[in-house]
């Protein structure tokens, strides 16, 4: 019994991706790369400093990122790495407060896009 118990708790902090299953991935997206992503996101890519710990962001600094509404792209994957890798000019951010490129983190290639896989398994949109 306390086996079963401890699997329940253990799916339901699972990433979103389980209830999708991993055929609806976007081409090149792998479930390591979203577990990756979150770690990422909540450490070395300072990602969770503007958008919060749940990524529900933070009035004033970064925007709600598990919503439905995209500010500065469609959500897509591909979308999300371009965002990401170039940021948001403080005149064109709803907060008035610029995103540097990577989040001003020093992020390698495999990071920035596991991170954006992380970001796009958040919300609705990742079925997109």
């Amino acid at each position: 019994m306390r086996f079963h118990v401890l699997a329940i708790a253990a799916l339901a902090w699972a990433s979103p991706l389980i209830a999708q299953g991993t055929d609806s991935l976007p081409a090149g997206v792998t479930a390591a790369m979203i577990g990756d992503g979150q770690k990422t996101y909540a450490g070395p890519g300072l990602c969770s400093a503007c958008h919060g710990p749940q990524a529900k962001g933070i009035n004033g600094l970064g925007p709600n990122l598990t919503d439905a509404e995209w500010l500065h792209s469609n959500g897509t994957y591909d979308a999300l790495v371009a965002q990401i890798t170039a940021g948001v000019p403080a005149n064109k951010s709803k907060s008035g407060v610029a995103m540097p490129p990577k989040g001003g983190a020093a992020l390698t290639d495999a990071q920035l896009r596991a991170v954006a896989a992380y970001v796009w398994s958040l919300g609705p949109r990742a079925t997109k």
